[in-house]
């Protein structure tokens, strides 16, 4: 029985090319659980291995899609039963080992979570490692003590951001949204957003290592000169959770706002996260997340999209949390 499946290749001249195929079981990768999938999603990460250069792939041909979401076919591990619906985020799925764009996956038992009671196969998706990424950033800054005053999100329309905008605005906290695209205001407000704050404002350099204390903490998915000039304006003791690096993986800062803020930077890794943390983060999401604002932020997909979602969310063109229907 053949089973279809987004498949990148590579010819001789080392240029790639992504299309659906039609594959058989035999052809998976070895594991301990064999998935049915039944959403994918589409992150940087899964842009960089379907687009041209083939960015993160380790060998070809290849299956890309870093999350998936599913129910259990077989399982050599007593963990999991035929049946049982199960999320897959990060351990390099999708780059390094056959991913979730494909109706199915055969993976190793410990990446796998059990899907959170609350949640769908296609809600686990529509959060996916954008999302998982936003909850481990929220609880590294309440385990640090988030301060008073307005959270901002950088990147806020993005995947990590929406997420991000939605779990503080539900925590009851004043959340202010970065963007550069002006026309996303509205959507940034419908997800709990109270201010808005032009990508402008926030990307020049300024000559001062310290302003005004504005932010009580800040989820940042930009990196860059944005993260450098945003940790002169934290308040006394506040943390940035460090997400991504849009903007640029150069920290053009000075150590000032640590010296005599006191401002925390931390580091966030969704990749290699161990299973206890995996857990709690998913639990939070389902007990946190409104279900009303998720749906607000999906767009809706095929496997056949995905070449060109790959080539727009490297061009910063996709909004919000893509759910892949592989079986569609």
């Amino acid at each position: 029985m053949t089973f279809k499946a987004l498949v990148v290749e590579r010819d001789e001249d080392k240029k790639t090319q992504a299309s659906v195929q039609d594959l058989t079981e035999d052809r998976l990768p070895k594991g301990d659980v064999t998935v049915a999938v039944e959403y994918s999603t589409v992150n940087y990460k899964d842009g960089l291995c379907i687009g041209p250069g083939g960015g993160l792939v380790r060998s070809y041909p290849h299956v890309p899609g870093i999350d998936f979401s599913g129910t259990v076919e077989a399982a050599d591990d007593p963990r999991y039963s035929p049946g049982d619906k199960v999320v897959l985020t990060g351990w390099r799925v999708g780059e390094a080992h056959w991913g979730g764009h494909s109706q199915k996956a055969r993976v190793k038992a410990d990446w796998l979570v059990p899907l959170p009671e609350g949640l769908t196969t296609r809600q686990a998706m529509a959060v996916g490692t954008a999302g998982f990424t936003s909850m481990l950033a929220v609880q590294a800054l309440e385990d640090q003590g988030l301060k008073d005053g307005p959270v901002l999100v950088t990147g806020a329309a993005g995947g990590v951001g929406s997420v991000a905008v939605a779990l503080l605005s539900a925590m009851g906290r004043e959340v202010a949204g970065v963007t550069g695209r002006p026309d996303q205001a509205d959507y940034l407000t419908a997800l709990g957003a109270t201010q808005i704050v032009a990508r402008e404002e926030l990307s020049e350099t300024v000559k001062r290592p310290l302003e005004s204390e504005t932010w009580g903490g800040c989820v940042d998915a930009v990196g860059g000169a944005m993260l450098a000039r945003l940790l002169g304006q934290m308040q006394y003791g506040a943390s940035v959770a460090a997400v991504g690096l849009a903007g640029g993986a150069a920290l053009p800062a000075t150590v000032i706002p640590f010296l005599l803020r006191g401002v925390n930077l931390l580091g966030i890794d969704s990749v290699m996260q161990p299973y206890d943390n995996r857990l709690r983060a998913w639990s939070r999401i389902a007990e946190l997340l409104p279900m009303d604002k998720l749906e607000g932020m999906i767009v809706p997909a095929t496997l056949s999209d995905l070449p060109k979602l790959g080539a727009d969310i490297l061009a910063g063109q996709v909004r919000g949390r893509v759910v892949v229907d592989v079986n569609a």
